[in-house]
């Protein structure tokens, strides 16, 4: 019993700081994976700069570490997805929990994306000498709306915030950023793919930037985004929903490079639409109210003496 009332109440000493196993376990695999990828990204980097260490590793072609990097970022979004969910399900939520996760996505979600971009688009070489002031900016830009976006979600998810009614929904403040590091890794991914098959990226690859500034910009915004967090996946289904999510599950797995960067790019567009059509109904409410005052006073109601 003194158990269960110290869980109910989040600012107990004792509770704020318990370390569960499994929640903490993926949230440190989500760490060891944005760490991997940072690695891999200076690695590339290194590989690609004439240099002892390119001689040394010149076996491991730097367009193959950049690969992994992504695919280490992706593992890194999976890993983050499920500390949350056993910790809300075995609820063995926590203070420190919540915070060792936040410092996992900077890291994983934050440096690991702006380093591989810069490395690979960003960093000064001869075919886009501009670059060489600006691409640094762009990537910090990107880092800086990352930690907002993080330090922001803590403040309002804290346990002690006071919320109205209508704020108590559990959609996402904002561009969660793991979708957004997914967006950026897969669309390296897919310019990775089409580099290998002999396209010509030079054009292609200035949208890299673009969409990191986009996703900052998203980020930080009020754009709210669905967080499946109330997902019951116990609930009955028909077979004909079933049988189209595995059609889709096998297109994606098959079609990789070029279907994780449309799903991250859907889950974005989808945000963005939702927020106009919200945009939208209220402009609409505000004119029929505005209409309805004007009547009132144009024909006021008659009274009799």
């Amino acid at each position: 019993m003194a158990d269960l009332e110290q869980r109910n109440n989040p600012y107990n000493v004792t509770q704020a700081s318990r370390i569960y196993f499994l929640p903490n376990l993926m949230t440190a695999g989500n760490l060891l994976c944005g760490f991997g990828a940072v690695i891999r990204c200076i690695q590339a980097r290194l590989i690609t700069d004439a240099g002892e260490y390119a001689q040394l590793h010149s076996q491991i072609p730097s367009k193959d570490l950049y690969t992994q990097a992504v695919w280490l970022i992706l593992a890194a979004v999976v890993f983050d997805s499920l500390d949350g969910r056993l910790a809300r399900l075995g609820g063995r939520t926590s203070l420190f929990g919540a915070e060792f996760d936040s410092l996992a996505d900077v890291v994983s979600f934050g440096v690991a994306p702006a380093l591989m971009v810069f490395f690979l688009i960003l960093a000064p070489h001869g075919e886009y000498p501009w670059f060489r002031e600006l691409g640094w900016f762009i990537a910090f830009i990107y880092l800086l709306c990352g930690a907002v976006r993080l330090a922001r979600f803590n403040v309002i998810t804290n346990p002690l915030l006071h919320r109205a009614e209508a704020e108590s929904n559990k959609d996402f403040v904002g561009l969660p950023i793991p979708a957004a590091a997914g967006t950026v890794a897969s669309l390296v991914l897919l310019l990775l793919n089409l580099a290998e098959n002999a396209h010509d990226l030079r054009q292609l690859t200035l949208a890299l930037p673009v969409l990191l500034v986009l996703v900052a910009v998203l980020m930080v915004s009020t754009v709210r985004y669905p967080s499946f967090k109330q997902i019951n996946w116990e609930t009955k289904t028909r077979i004909r929903t079933l049988i189209l999510v595995l059609i889709v599950a096998g297109v994606a797995i098959k079609l990789q490079e070029v279907a994780f960067f449309f799903l991250f790019l859907a889950y974005i567009t989808y945000g963005l639409f939702a927020y106009y059509r919200r945009g939208v109904r209220h402009a609409q409410m505000r004119a029929l109210r505005r209409k309805v005052v004007k009547m009132r006073q144009d024909n006021p109601p008659v009274t009799s003496e």
